[in-house]
């Protein structure tokens, strides 16, 4: 019998105007997100972050950040959604991403993080495991 290797998390966003994938990091959070695979949330923006309830409810990690690079897969653990910035959002100190709060960090998106901006409040947005 084999042994299991652990291939990398990938997950599929997709909205009305587009889609991104994102590889994730073997985290608590990643896995229960997985486990909740697929599913379908609306889109909030906030300054240039898209985020969206999830329906898993997790606890913070130690390693929680409140500022994250651009592209970040994030995990909002105050409202069960994933976070998603790719430029300021209103509370930003200059060019950074700031969260609302510190967020557990799942992972990054694999393309070009800007193409969020085609995301509106109100879409629908799909997340779903790529198969490897």
């Amino acid at each position: 019998m084999q042994a299991q290797t652990h291939a990398p998390l990938r997950i599929r966003i997709s909205w009305p105007a587009g889609h991104l994938t994102a590889t994730l990091d073997e985290t608590p959070t990643s896995q229960a997100l997985a486990k909740a695979l697929p599913f379908t949330s609306t889109a909030q923006t906030w300054g240039e972050e898209v985020y969206f309830d999830t329906g898993v409810s997790v606890s913070r990690e130690t390693d929680a950040r409140q500022v994250v690079e651009p592209g970040t897969v994030a995990f909002w653990t105050d409202g069960d959604a994933l976070a998603l910035p790719y430029g300021p959002t209103p509370i930003s100190r200059g060019d950074e991403c700031r969260l609302a709060s510190p967020c557990n960090v799942l992972g990054r998106l694999d393309g070009d993080p800007r193409l969020l901006a085609t995301v509106r409040g109100g879409d629908p947005v799909r997340v779903e495991l790529v198969d490897a």
